[in-house]
């Protein structure tokens, strides 16, 4: 069965582009000398994972469910962070994780001693907050004033609790080299005074890697150095998007055209809030196969739901659209499967697999039962 063949909506995700990805990002490990491994809350597509077992990824999780999932179906390692643990749920992470990151000093003095009682099998580090911005959209910035991320370099105390092996800073989204390097500056200059006696240093996401243009080589460089500088220290990096940039489509169908003050919508069979809820929260306008720039007749789209800024537009095609057609909007597999809701009970689209002779795949097909059970 092909694309073409299959009923929309559905999201499709592309192995050839997928293997691409992964081996872009094992490349950039071998020749840095570091450890990337894959961030859960940018993809968690399971019925994928085996692809990415073939070449040996690692996990991190933020939640029990994502470490379980990482155990489970990737069967990888799994680092874990979380913003706060509890004592119902700290015997889970450290039963289940390698490396295990604390948001503050409160966490790290109050459950420290249940990580030695692991003997050493589980390694501790604490999250720390350069304040260091280099993201425009503060929904996604983690170093923006009063941030509930990390220990600022002001409130570290003189010596850091026994048991504290690595730290872990996140302070990108979607960015390139040269962010990195601003932001490794501030971390070098506020915490440098703790690094000769950690083991590892996570840098977190956002290295968007696979990004056409993304100058590779350049973050190579910057890692080195850092390791040239640190000698110690087991770097890792724990990308989201950059594992599934550009892997995936969401294919949905026009189901009508209607017209108010001379604004002109096309009603799919997909909803922005439902389906791509990052297009409303970050906001951003994804780019769509068919349309064109200078293509004579706009359209806002608008989706399937009652919500009424259920809609992102406008863009421009080289003809009118007609109910029926299909449209391809792209790169819709990081940050997007991941968040889907069920929201006024829409149907969910399919899951779908294209493997590289074009055959397509059916991973997942979703019913009322399932629309239910999340409602019980």
């Amino acid at each position: 069965m092909t694309a073409d063949q299959l009923q929309t909506p559905f999201y499709i995700v592309y192995e050839d582009k997928l293997r691409r990805n992964i081996e872009t990002i094992r490349e950039v490990a071998d020749r840095a000398g570091v450890e990337i491994i894959m961030a859960f809350k940018a993809n968690a597509l399971w019925r994928t994972f085996p692809i990415f077992r073939e070449y040996g990824v690692n996990a991190t999780a933020s939640s029990l469910n994502e470490l379980r999932l990482a155990r489970e179906e990737l069967k990888a390692n799994v680092h874990s962070y979380c913003p706060a643990y509890t004592e119902a749920t700290i015997g889970d992470y450290l039963d289940g994780s390698t490396h295990i990151t604390f948001n503050s000093l409160s966490q790290a003095e109050r459950f420290l001693p249940e990580v030695a009682k692991r003997g050493g099998r589980i390694s501790a580090g604490l999250r720390v907050n350069p304040h260091c911005s280099v993201i425009e959209t503060d929904l996604y910035n983690p170093s923006l004033p009063g941030s509930r991320f990390g220990v600022s370099a002001e409130d570290m105390p003189a010596e850091l609790p026994r048991g504290i092996e690595g730290f872990h800073f996140h302070a990108l989204c979607e960015s390139g080299p040269e962010e990195l390097a601003k932001v490794l500056e501030a971390f070098e200059a506020q915490f440098g005074r703790f690094l000769p006696g950690l083991k590892w240093v996570n840098m977190g996401g956002g290295h968007l890697m696979t990004r056409e243009g993304y100058d590779r080589d350049r973050l190579v460089e910057i890692l080195r150095g850092f390791k040239e500088r640190h000698p110690n220290l087991h770097v890792i990096m724990e990308p989201g998007s950059a594992w599934t940039w550009r892997t995936g489509d969401l294919i949905t169908e026009v189901v009508d055209i209607v017209e108010n003050q001379g604004v002109k919508t096309a009603i799919v069979d997909v909803s922005f809030a439902c389906h791509m809820p990052d297009t409303l929260e970050m906001p951003y306008q994804p780019a769509i196969t068919e349309s064109t720039p200078d293509g004579a007749h706009a359209y806002r789209l608008g989706g399937n739901s009652c919500l009424s800024g259920d809609y992102v537009g406008d863009w421009h095609f080289a003809e009118p659209l007609r109910a029926g057609q299909r449209l391809t909007l792209e790169d819709m597999n990081h940050y997007t499967t991941v968040k889907t809701t069920m929201f006024n009970g829409i149907q969910h689209p399919a899951m779908v697999l294209c493997r590289p002779d074009g055959e397509c795949e059916i991973l997942r097909e979703f019913t009322y039962e399932d629309y239910k059970s999340r409602m019980s």
